[in-house]
């Protein structure tokens, strides 16, 4: 299943103080992004909000503003990028909650969207996010356009979220074959990829440089690895079963360590990033 962390911890005054307020810029641009829910055909623009707005962490947009900020540029110059990366999100949880894949009953909570409104209205809710994503992306002459929907595509493709569901399902039908070096494959292609694309996606719009990107990416490949890792830790699978929970545990948090190693050279403008650094580890130490 993908994951499914808590949303960041609002006990930090300088977390609240910064990542709430992106938040909500993240919260109000999807709003005005997505069809009215009585605009026909009604039950897809329902169900399509129903799971945008079911609670999200909201975490690969932030990245992709934190990406920006630290390219020097303002975040909402990523603005059309971040809201792009949470409807292809939300996509990949409704398509992995489906009875084909996960059959999940329930999603952050609540019922997942193919048990409220059916699974082929799933399947198009779906359909309709990823389209939707793709579409957004062309909207505003963000900057790098191409650059960015191909690095998304890649992220989203089969040596991303599409090749790591592809191994997910093998694993579950050949158990014997959920060894170590396959299950990272899997977190790398299924979690990692997409929350690495979200960083320098974030860094294409705010015109970042070539060396700048590479530690950006460096960032994102390591909080991706260890976000799995965590969530493999609280529900007491995946990698944490392989490897053993304290054992992925620390090794979550030494990757934490190294993805904020990468923003040395960036000074206050990693900020954003940082305090996202700071919530997986803190969420790492949880019990």
């Amino acid at each position: 299943m993908s994951p499914t962390l808590t949303a960041p911890p609002r006990k930090q005054a300088s977390d609240r103080g910064r990542l709430e307020p992106l938040t909500r810029l993240v919260d109000d641009a999807l709003e005005r992004a997505l069809p009215k829910a009585t605009l026909p055909p009604q039950v897809i623009h329902e169900a399509m909000r129903y799971c945008v707005f079911s609670g999200g962490k909201r975490f690969r947009p932030l990245l992709c503003l934190g990406g920006c900020e630290a390219a020097g540029a303002p975040a909402r110059r990523a603005m059309t990028v971040a809201v792009a990366l949470e409807l292809l999100h939300t996509y990949s949880l409704v398509h992995d909650d489906l009875p084909a894949l996960d059959n999940a009953d329930e999603r952050r909570g609540q019922a997942s969207c193919h048990r409220k409104f059916g699974e082929g209205n799933a399947i198009l809710v779906g359909d309709a996010l990823l389209t939707m994503a793709f579409a957004w992306l062309g909207r505003d002459g963000t900057p790098n356009t191409l650059a960015i929907v191909r690095e998304i595509g890649s992220a989203c493709g089969t040596d991303g979220l599409i090749g790591g569901q592809i191994l997910d399902l093998q694993a579950i039908s050949q158990p014997r074959s959920s060894t170590e070096r396959n299950l990272r494959d899997i977190a790398q292609r299924k979690t990692a990829a997409l929350i690495t694309a979200s960083v320098v996606s974030g860094a294409l719009a705010g015109g970042a440089e070539a060396e700048q990107i590479k530690r950006l990416r460096r960032y994102g490949q390591s909080a991706g690895l260890a976000f799995q890792l965590i969530d493999d830790v609280h529900d007491r699978d995946g990698l944490a079963q392989v490897m053993g929970t304290e054992a992925a545990r620390q090794e979550a948090q030494r990757l934490i360590a190294r993805a904020v190693e990468a923003l040395e050279p960036f000074g206050r403008r990693a900020q954003t990033l940082r305090h996202l650094a700071d919530w997986l580890l803190e969420t790492a130490q949880r019990p």
